[in-house]
């Protein structure tokens, strides 16, 4: 009994040190639980009271009063009129997020002007001091000290109005060198698609081109021969007559049977896919031109029908070409062919001298192009002429003469493998002779067998597209004839104005600019009314950030104005919500 009693006292000994043990255990881990929920509660309040003391502190220091308010609002207005004095007194340029960078000078246009040691004035007439164009020109003034840009009104330069011309409450610009000058219309910096309603930018252009024809001596003269194709200036090659011009070219359409030769001047010769012969008095001018070391641009057609064409070939034999025959290249290899159209063609470019600017670059595009036939090279010796490859189609092509085949490969017959579609010839027509003193005179032929790569032909109507805008056709056409006209300066790779730009009128600046601040005075007085005399603490809150929110984006609208182009503004974002169409006929 004694020894069951001290065996029950023993083990309520032992429990209750286990019981002691656990409770000591429990309060630890009570405390630390405690411990980690008195830091969470510290940090959740920490959080909850970083935005509000921020938002505490301006609505008890700034917005207690109207006084506070204004000053606040002042101070902002402050800080973009000083960043505004600064960035002007820096001159910097525009931030330009067009696609093609359309107000930024490309390093085409630098090279072009850098070395001009004349004098030259721009005068922007009738021009806001934030107009884009006028940003860009600027730029020129940063390549060459010698050209100088200036904004004027009509009032402030009558002399200027009455001397060029500039019409009452009109935009003019004024490019004046010396005794030269030539003057742009505003609707000159644009080209314009009747059917789509939008404008093309080429101010770049326009300008570096009066800079240039103002500052130097003689302007090359291209001359297109009339009377033989379809394809004329007016009809097939408007595009291209723009683009030459705007390459500081004087481009002429000549009527070789009322001339009677081919004028003393012309530095080019273009001749577009003859579809009768020469007569006679065009076949003896031609060849008289070729004698005294003129330089041809010739762009001949797939033909479909054998052509009677004697004095053409005549021609063409000068240089070793032989006549063209009935067909057109067809590819089969897919990565030389545009959306798997065997007839359009992506020939390579060559290394030459016309095309160096091109070699490995995106290449060009040509539709129902010709082979050209070249003599063997005994004859091109025995002609003193030399051949230089300048395009040429992939091994996979072929010649397709029978048309009415429909197969998407070489026939039995046709013949298959790599095609000359470009090539330059140059001509000795008279040697050097040191005891005469007589010098070397060399005629150059550059010929491209097809003719639609640089016409107004469109490849789809939903893209109004011509065939001249696609990859490098503009610049081969350009670069060849600029090769020919010896101006080796133009040979270069050209910025593209495929981009489409939305000018809104002043209607429409109007009405939209109406809407923003309607709306935005509207948001603002809500937002301090709220800020202010909200009836709970979650309104003031509100209220006092949108009250900063719209402070912000008038700062940030105003810094917007002045560092981005006006042509690229709010107007090209609303136009496409509000669907405006053209207010004034379109060019």
């Amino acid at each position: 009994m004694v020894k069951k009693v001290k065996e029950d006292k023993k083990t309520e000994k032992v429990n209750k040190k286990e019981t002691e043990k656990m409770s000591k255990e429990e309060k630890k881990a009570k405390k630390a639980v405690e411990k980690s929920s008195k830091k969470e509660k510290k940090q959740k309040a920490q959080k909850e009271k970083k935005p509000n003391k921020f938002i505490e502190t301006i609505k008890k220091k700034w917005l207690i009063n109207g006084t506070k308010t204004f000053i606040l609002v002042v101070i902002i207005l402050a800080l973009f009129v000083g960043i505004s004095v600064l960035m002007k007194k820096l001159n910097l340029t525009p931030i330009d997020l067009t696609e093609d960078k359309l107000f930024t000078l490309t390093s085409e246009s630098k090279d072009k002007v850098k070395d001009i040691d004349k004098d030259i004035n721009i005068y922007f007439v009738g021009y806001s001091d934030d107009d884009s164009t006028l940003d860009l020109a600027k730029q020129y003034t940063k390549v060459n000290e010698k050209i100088k840009v200036e904004a004027v009104t009509q009032d402030s330069r009558p002399d200027l109005v009455q001397k060029y011309g500039i019409e009452t409450s009109s935009e003019g610009i004024i490019v004046e060198c010396g005794d030269n000058y030539k003057v742009l219309a505003s609707s000159d910096l644009y080209t314009h698609d009747s059917t789509t309603y939008e404008s093309v930018n080429v101010a770049e252009e326009k300008l570096t081109a009066a800079i240039r024809s103002v500052s130097v001596e003689e302007l090359p003269k291209v001359y297109f021969l009339s009377g033989y194709s379809s394809f004329t200036l007016t009809s097939g090659m408007q595009y291209l007559n723009m683009y030459l011009q705007n390459e500081v070219n004087q481009v002429e359409t000549l009527d070789i049977l009322s001339t009677g030769k081919v004028p003393d001047d012309c530095s080019t010769l273009v001749i577009a896919s003859p579809e009768k012969d020469f007569d006679d008095v065009a076949t003896n001018a031609i060849t008289e031109y070729i004698n005294k070391g003129g330089n041809i641009l010739w762009l001949n057609a797939a033909i479909a029908k054998q052509l009677d064409l004697p004095n053409v070939n005549k021609i063409l034999a000068l240089y070793g070409v032989k006549p063209f025959e009935i067909g057109i290249i067809r590819e089969t290899d897919s990565s030389k062919m545009v959306s798997n159209s065997p007839d359009l063609i992506m020939p390579e470019i060559q290394y030459a001298d016309a095309t160096n600017k091109l070699y490995d670059s995106e290449g060009v595009i040509f539709i129902n192009a010709t082979k050209i036939n070249v003599a063997s090279d005994e004859e091109l010796e025995s002609l003193d002429t030399t051949k230089t490859a300048l395009v040429k189609t992939s091994e996979k092509a072929y010649f397709r003469t029978n048309f009415e085949n429909q197969s998407n490969s070489a026939q039995d017959g046709e013949e298959t493998g790599e095609f000359l579609v470009g090539a330059q010839f140059d001509k000795v027509v008279t040697k050097a002779d040191e005891e005469n003193n007589t010098k070397e005179v060399k005629s150059k032929l550059i010929i491209y067998g097809e003719n639609y790569f640089v016409s107004d032909y469109q490849l789809t109507q939903s893209t109004q597209t011509p065939m001249i805008a696609y990859r490098e056709n503009k610049d081969l056409v350009l670069n060849s004839i600029a090769y020919l006209s010896d101006r080796e300066e133009d040979i270069t790779v050209r910025k593209s104005t495929g981009s489409v730009t939305y000018t809104a009128t002043e209607q429409e600046n109007r009405i939209i600019l109406a809407i923003i601040i309607f709306m935005c005075t509207i948001i603002f007085a809500i937002s301090l009314q709220k800020s202010i005399m909200g009836t709970d603490k979650l309104q003031r809150d509100f209220g006092v950030a949108f009250f900063f929110i719209v402070v912000l984006i008038c700062f940030l609208y105003l810094l917007y104005k002045l560092l981005i182009p006006k042509s690229f503004r709010c107007m090209t974002v609303v136009k496409k919500y509000l669907s405006f169409r053209e207010l004034t006929p379109s060019l």
